[in-house]
């Protein structure tokens, strides 16, 4: 099939949900000034699917016009039914470093107790790069689910705030090897004396990724 937006268009507009999915995919083939205009509607899809898809395209479409991608996101982010949709808007939201978001994405995080929307953010503050971030990531450290803080230890180093450092120092003995392995990928965002020991440390690690992965850092 030939593509262009008219043959898109057909396929989006279909009742079938087959084509449907056809048609949204093949949104990647066409220029991204034609799939932006193209993929508006299906934000707010009756389909959860159909909004999930074109939600995450934004992440790279939405470059088109930021300040409309900022419209779509925020909404899908604050009013969308599912979760899955919420976490994708956030993700995106994270890929176009769109940081008059931030104040919204804090909200719902505190809003919620999914964690999969959780994860969703708290992965997407160090994309971000909202130097806000820091105050939330401190707190997420402080939780109980191991995923939680290896996710925030993984933003504190994209972040690049020095603050972080004190915050980060005492997981090099954590008994969650991944979680050791992300601050060793965290900690090479930093150069300071206290940073090189705990790298040094971690050379040493009984369980080589870890080890491998501080020697690169």
């Amino acid at each position: 099939m030939n593509i262009t937006p008219e043959t898109v268009q057909d396929l989006i507009n279909s009742q079938d949900f087959g084509d449907r999915l056809k048609g949204i995919n093949a949104l990647r083939k066409l220029p991204p000034s034609q799939a932006f205009i193209l993929i508006q509607p299906l934000v707010t899809d009756q389909n959860s699917r159909i909004r999930y898809i074109a939600v995450s395209q934004l992440s790279t479409l939405g470059k088109e016009n930021l300040d409309l991608a900022l419209e779509l996101l925020r909404d899908r982010l604050l009013n969308d039914s599912e979760i899955d949709v919420k976490a994708a808007a956030a993700d995106a939201i994270g890929g176009l470093k769109l940081t008059e978001a931030f104040e919204d994405i804090q909200q719902v995080y505190q809003n919620t107790d999914q964690w999969l929307l959780q994860f969703s953010i708290v992965a997407v503050l160090g994309e971000l790069g909202d130097p806000r971030a820091f105050d939330l990531l401190q707190e997420v450290l402080k939780s109980d689910n191991a995923l939680l803080q290896t996710t925030a230890i993984a933003s504190l180093g994209e972040l690049e705030d020095p603050r972080a450092i004190p915050l980060l120092l005492p997981f090099v003995n954590h008994e969650d090897w991944q979680l050791r392995h992300r601050l060793a990928q965290a900690l090479k965002h930093f150069n300071n004396p206290e940073i090189n020991e705990a790298l040094q440390i971690l050379t040493k690690d009984p369980v080589e990724p870890v080890a491998q992965e501080a020697i690169r850092s």
